[in-house]
């Protein structure tokens, strides 16, 4: 059975917690796939199906909160929302509710009232007759409009009647026609009811229809919800659990007399419900005017939700709220991300789905009444607005949370504040006994893939990409990536990935007894297609050597460098690690033996690197394409030889600085790359964006399936840089001899 505990998500990156929710069964193969590469994003060619003059799509947020049980079962919540602290808060109080049982929630009926308002009637209350008389005839009416409805189990459940006082001094009535819509929202089915049945209910009543459409009002579809905390975990820094559950029933009593208090109570509790049911393609704006029209149900606007002390002290609330919801039907068939919600949800029913949503409005409003009776609502919103600050201003992720510390300690919420101690930190300082190496990165303009089958493939250098300083360590071998978030105790015993290539190089080396501390910093983002593995590699071997006063050539670092990247990714062709050793622009082929011609540039080219938002792993490129191959040869050998060929004229063309010819060379390449499996909807936008703001060519560089993206762009790098970045993509321009950091 699946679990809802899940703690420190916020620790980890976007694709590790996609993995987290996949390994745990939360996330089918299909929709983790989806979540990585961007394709819940609904298109603005589907969104111009929706609604009308689409010029776009606009995003939001997808976020979790785990650690829900209602009814006893656990639940993930999907949450669609940009106000921060509203997913932590969430996640907390689930998991606060978790010794006690969690959420406990009902709903005993779900209809959606159709109104048919009918006025200029000669006699009101003979209409009233009328229509009690005709209750079987208009029920069979109504059902006979959508008959599929009542074969699955749905259809009109009754009809009610009674009489108005408009504010003229006439009367009219008012028909609800209550329907049970099943598991959709239902709101056009019950207003096709309406308009169908509507001129023979004014014909019984003797006279004319003035409006005919459903209510939000949805007060036949009531959830009821309740849960428990225990008073003994309610207790903060500065008070005892008493006191905060005293605290929240004193601010939940004052909203229930206060109707401004009651609004802000209330937008509380729907902040819960409305990400929800985003999330997972429901109408929120009816949700919204249902729940506000209800809370005023009694003459004056009130709470929906009321907090009170249970017999044995524990702090109990209940919430009361109209959800009318559905999970089929509407929108939902052509919006990718409201299916993936769903998914994730769980939910196998409409009802279920209603209760869902009450227990996170309950949630939601103890979240912000706990903040409100202890430390105040601003305490955990300002933490999240400076984690919003600090990423703006291009905090490292392995750093970004000493940066909000100190962006919070400062008082100074600013994005300049941000800026100031981002630069403070500086690089971590290496002993100074440290031996310190660099290698390069690599960025291929023509013949991936084809270049692991023999044939030629044109490859730049991005010079001093990766530092290694290593010392002896007399416990144990380590290794850190501080731009990764990367700190691992390497096992001298293993022989599986980052383990084995760092064992391989020190046996290699004759060390293999001895202990190192192993630093690197790197700019190049990790699994991104750029040859950070050769490239790291490459440096520790090198720093390694000159610590144990080693003497070592180019050609034995590359043949070590080589040996590890056969360790990461199975039957690679040589080019990553001979461009990380050699540091040289150059046309490279592997058939049975290195056939290397370095290229003398007169210029290093401008280009762009454009990171996508998941990784490429090259071991599954290489292995697919590899899979590819072997079902379709004759074609793909074909397709290989187009790539190698383009990769020779490619060479003449940067050499004689043939920009356009280069560009338009790697368009074709990126064609053929496309053809073979291995490019993606985001790295095809990038491209697009790229090509649309002046570059010349462009195309997937590395493995493809994720990663990277190289655009060539003479006059245009800044250009494409900044379209790049307001679509939300990081960027690195690489310059000889060194690199640039992602911006």
């Amino acid at each position: 059975m699946k679990h809802s505990r899940l703690s420190g998500l916020y620790k980890l990156s976007v694709s590790e917690r996609i993995k987290k929710l996949e390994e745990l069964g939360w996330l089918a193969p299909d929709d983790a796939r989806q979540l990585r590469a961007g394709q819940q994003i609904i298109s603005a060619t589907a969104a111009d199906r929706i609604i009308e003059n689409v010029i776009g799509v606009f995003g939001l947020p997808l976020a979790i909160a785990p650690n829900f049980i209602v009814n006893d079962r656990d639940y993930i919540v999907p949450l669609v929302v940009e106000e921060p602290s509203i997913v932590a808060a969430l996640a907390s109080a689930a998991a606060l509710a978790r010794s006690t049982g969690g959420f406990s929630v009902a709903q005993d009926e779900s209809l959606l009232a159709g109104q048919i308002h009918v006025v200029e009637i000669a006699d009101i209350d003979s209409a009233m007759a009328l229509l009690n008389d005709s209750v079987d005839e208009l029920v069979n009416a109504a059902d006979a409009v959508h008959p599929r409805l009542k074969a699955r189990g749905g259809g009109v459940r009754d009809i009610e009647f009674r009489a108005l006082q408009l504010a003229d001094g006439t009367s009219s009535i008012v028909v609800h026609l209550l329907v049970d819509t099943g598991d959709a929202m239902g709101a056009n089915l019950t207003n096709t009811i309406c308009e169908s049945i509507a001129p023979r209910i004014a014909e019984i009543c003797g006279g004319d229809v003035a409006l005919r459409i459903l209510s939000n009002l949805v007060d036949r579809s009531i959830c009821s919800a309740s849960v428990r905390y225990s008073v003994d975990r309610l207790a903060s820094d500065s008070m005892d659990g008493d006191e905060v559950r005293d605290r929240i029933v004193l601010a939940s009593d004052i909203a229930i007399a206060d109707p401004h208090r009651a609004a802000t109570h209330n937008k509380g509790i729907m902040n819960g419900i409305d990400a929800l049911a985003i999330a997972t393609g429901n109408d929120w704006r009816a949700v919204e005017a249902g729940a506000h029209a209800f809370a005023a149900g009694r003459g004056q606007y009130s709470t929906l939700a009321r907090w009170s002390v249970a017999a044995n002290g524990d702090l109990l609330g209940e919430i009361v709220v109209p959800l009318k919801v559905g999970i089929v039907g509407g929108t939902l068939s052509s919006n990718p991300a409201a299916a993936l919600g769903l998914a994730i949800a769980g939910v196998e029913s409409a009802t279920q789905l209603a209760e869902l949503m009450a227990a996170v409005g309950l949630a939601q409003n103890f979240a912000a009444l706990r903040a409100l009776a202890t430390s105040g609502i601003q305490k955990g919103h300002m933490r999240l607005h400076a984690r919003s600050v600090a990423t703006a201003a291009g905090a490292p992720d392995n750093r970004l949370d000493e940066v909000v510390s100190r962006l919070v300690d400062s008082g100074d919420i600013k994005d300049w504040k941000a800026v100031e101690i981002i630069e403070s930190l500086g690089d971590a300082a290496v002993d100074e006994m440290a031996t310190v190496a660099t290698a390069a990165g690599k960025i291929i303009l023509l013949g991936e893939h084809a270049v692991v089958y023999g044939r030629h493939a044109l490859a730049i250098p991005i010079a001093e990409a990766v530092r290694a300083a290593v010392l002896p360590d007399k416990h144990s071998t380590t290794i850190s990536v501080r731009e990764w978030g990367l700190s691992h105790v390497v096992d001298r015993t293993s022989t599986d990935g980052i383990d084995a290539a760092v064992n391989l190089i020190l046996e290699e080396l004759g060390v293999g007894d001895t202990n190192y501390s192993i630093k690197v910093s790197s700019s190049l983002p990790r699994g991104m297609g750029l040859g950070s593995s050769a490239a790291i590699a490459v440096s520790i071997t090198r720093a390694v050597a000159q610590c144990v006063g080693a003497e070592i050539d180019d050609e034995l670092v590359n043949t070590i460098a080589f040996a590890c990247e056969q360790c990461a990714h199975g039957t690679p062709s040589g080019i990553d690690n001979t461009l990380s050793c050699y540091g040289k622009p150059m046309l490279f082929r592997n058939a049975g033996a290195p056939d290397i011609q370095n290229l003398q540039l007169k210029e290093f080219p401008p280009l762009v690197i454009g990171f996508s938002h998941t990784a490429g792993p090259t071991h599954e490129q290489v292995a697919g394409v590899k899979s590819r191959f072997g079902q379709n040869t004759e074609l793909f050998n074909a397709l290989f030889d187009q790539i190698g060929e383009i990769s020779r004229a490619g060479g003449k063309a940067l050499l004689l600085k043939q920009y356009d010819e280069l560009g338009r060379l790697m368009n074709i390449c990126h064609g053929l790359l496309n053809a073979i499996g291995v490019s993606t909807p985001d790295l095809e936008n990038m491209i697009s964006i790229a090509r649309q703001n002046g570059a010349v060519g462009a195309k997937l560089t590395g493995a493809g399936g994720g990663g990277s993206m190289v655009a060539l762009c003479p006059e245009t790098e800044e250009k494409v840089r900044s379209a790049l970045h307001e679509a939300g993509y990081k960027t690195l321009r690489p310059r000889a001899p060194k690199g640039e950091a992602i911006e």
